[in-house]
């Protein structure tokens, strides 16, 4: 093979893995909007649309919004991600997700009958959510003593057609990871980064390699710098139940993806401390080193405080 043809396919393979490359790719954060419904039955899954949401009757179920995904860490369904997966910003497209990578296939073993005593008295009717040894499942029928329960997905055995369009990357880092908490806990929180100088304990490594193994290890406290990624807290996250049981693993996530420090999460408590702490004030200048503080304002009110002294002793 001559030199001119070996320069040649170097040069297609080069253009060949750029192609491969351009375009969105695992990683990139995200900007989404979608609608996912069943392909049989046209029954909403999911959607982005606030408007689709209020047709459907469940407005009041969550925020409609665009969602911020990460490409590649399965914010998404796999067929989805693949599809989006080396497009551009104002691309759109319809991909349908089979039954068994959506909410699995239908297992008729699922399906088990149990005693009417398992289930919760105000749960004993067709159609009840009922949670029982760890599973999550919905009454059938009660018959007698006995009730056969459902324990597949509603949606189990169901292909969803997604339709979605890419509106936009995000770059910003606090976007992201705003965008990041609402598309896990489906609710949104004011959050920034910063960089914290914080104290640490850090061991000190020992220069005497004859030290004896089992001395005490020795530490030092150090200053060092964190980038933090600060959340407000507010009531609706202090009752989230993804949050409540995941709190670890989301801000773990959110750490790495972001590639932060810590997170700490912030909160502002607003009540009586102002008031009681201006009243403790007064109390103390009656009887302390801010009586006269308090006798310059009772003259500026035209109170005579020795009247006052007075009718306070003939009570």
């Amino acid at each position: 093979m001559s030199n001119e043809s070996e320069a040649e396919d170097v040069e297609e393979e080069a253009e060949a893995e750029t192609e491969e490359e351009s375009g969105l790719q695992d990683g990139d954060f995200v900007e989404l909007s979608y609608t996912a419904r069943t392909v049989e039955g046209d029954q909403l899954v999911d959607t982005t649309d606030v408007e689709i949401a209020e047709e459907e009757g469940v407005a009041d179920q969550g925020e409609f919004e665009p969602r911020t995904i990460v490409l590649g860490q399965g914010h998404i369904f796999g067929a989805v991600e693949e599809a989006i997966r080396g497009s551009e910003v104002g691309d759109s497209g319809s991909v349908t997700v089979p039954a068994a990578e959506a909410f699995g296939e239908y297992d008729e073993d699922e399906v088990r009958t149990v005693s009417k005593n398992k289930i919760p008295e105000d749960d004993r009717y067709p159609g009840a959510h009922v949670d029982l040894e760890g599973q999550h499942g919905h009454v059938e029928t009660i018959i007698g003593g006995r009730a056969r329960v459902d324990f597949n997905h509603p949606l189990a055995g169901e292909d969803v057609e997604y339709e979605y369009e890419v509106l936009d990357t995000v770059e910003d880092r606090e976007e992201q990871a705003a965008g990041l908490i609402s598309m896990m806990l489906d609710t949104e929180l004011e959050v920034w980064i910063q960089t914290d100088t914080v104290e640490e304990e850090q061991l000190v490594e020992s220069e005497d390699d004859d030290e004896d193994e089992e001395s005490e290890p020795e530490y030092e406290t150090v200053e060092v710098e964190k980038e933090t990624l600060y959340i407000e807290a507010t009531p609706q996250l202090s009752m989230n139940q993804q949050w409540m049981m995941g709190k670890q693993q989301i801000a773990q996530q959110i750490t790495d993806l972001l590639d932060l420090d810590r997170v700490v999460v912030q909160e502002t408590l607003d009540g009586m401390g102002g008031m009681m702490g201006g009243m403790g004030g007064m109390m103390g200048g009656a009887g302390g080193p801010g009586g006269e503080d308090l006798e310059a304002a009772l003259e500026d009110a035209d109170v005579d405080a020795d009247e006052i002294v007075e009718e306070l002793g003939e009570e």
